[in-house]
């Protein structure tokens, strides 16, 4: 495992880290969901990325988390990056949902509980809210660091301008934000043409969620169905009417691409997100061991030279 360093921090992550987004809620199998997380422990995946709302039910991938942590990971704490976030609601009335000072330390509160931890590493404003003013959801990130509870604050899925004013405030406050974490893979690039030269400017380093694209860069929908059980059939983030004509013709020239290289589809999808050195981490989800041992390999992979470059810009333009 290689590590990097977030931009304007000492902090540092490995290149792949740990999603449970999916997976690991009550509806699966603990012992495969502790076996994932141990295995991963064991490659060097030493960074965990949740949030409060994470299941299902939410809370739940909090609670399945903190389970294995104390059952098998309790003496390697000061190892391991935990972060979670607030700001999607997470609890019925007033309070359980957006940016609001009540809300996101509230909120932190429940997760410190279903974790069972101290603190956290990393605590997210998970979005930005319109009621609320950015000040405040930022004083909350303060607060949580100084009361140490957390300790780096960060951001998700705010705009270039809502990054600057968050990071202005956070940096009046002495806590300037470390990580951003934005969506982006080669089906979505909007990060390279609105946040990456912000993020750089402010010293923000990037953790990438969906780099896969919610599983459209594997070769699960090749064949141009949706499996049962698939996430096109199970997510409200992706459905049947995703897998048109033109994202198969694109899937498999990529998957082509990738067969030159001996990769899978998803080890090509992985490695091209990591050829951008201002990317800090790229968070994969996992439902069995197998599937996360296959795109560890990726650690292994020659980068991608110029031609191979360009050719991905060919198919994906």
């Amino acid at each position: 495992m290689q590590y990097r360093r977030a931009s304007g921090s000492g902090l540092t992550l490995p290149e792949l880290s740990l999603g449970l987004w999916h997976n690991f809620g009550t509806d699966r199998d603990l012992d495969t969901q502790r076996a994932i997380v141990l295995r991963a422990f064991d490659l060097g995946i030493t960074h965990f990325d949740l949030a409060n709302n994470y299941g299902p039910p939410p809370g739940a991938a909090e609670e399945t988390f903190g389970r294995i942590l104390r059952r098998d990971l309790h003496r390697y704490r000061d190892e391991i990056v935990i972060a979670t976030k607030a700001g999607y609601r997470m609890w019925e009335g007033p309070y359980g949902d957006g940016g609001s000072r009540k809300s996101m330390l509230a909120s932190l509160h429940q997760s410190l509980s279903r974790l069972g931890v101290e603190y956290v590493d990393i605590f997210y404003s998970h979005r930005p809210d319109p009621n609320t003013p950015i000040e405040e959801t930022m004083g909350a990130l303060t607060r949580a660091l100084q009361s140490g509870k957390a300790l780096y604050p960060a951001l998700s899925n705010y705009d270039a301008e809502q990054t600057r004013a968050a990071q202005s405030a956070l940096t009046r406050n002495g806590t300037p934000a470390v990580l951003h974490q934005t969506r982006y893979s080669m089906l979505d690039r909007t990060y390279e043409h609105t946040l990456q030269h912000v993020l750089t400017e402010l010293s923000i380093g990037t953790t990438v969620f969906s780099p896969l694209a919610q599983g459209l860069l594997t070769d699960r929908y090749l064949g141009g169905g949706t499996p049962d059980g698939s996430r096109a059939t199970t997510s409200p983030f992706l459905h049947r009417a995703d897998i048109t004509q033109t994202y198969l013709r694109t899937a498999h020239a990529l998957n082509a691409l990738a067969a030159e290289r001996a990769q899978t589809l998803s080890q090509f999808a992985l490695t091209w997100v990591l050829r951008d050195p201002a990317v800090t981490s790229a968070i994969i989800g996992a439902s069995s061991v197998e599937q996360l041992e296959q795109n560890m390999h990726i650690l292994t992979a020659p980068p991608l030279s110029t031609a191979e470059l360009a050719a991905i810009e060919m198919v994906l333009q």
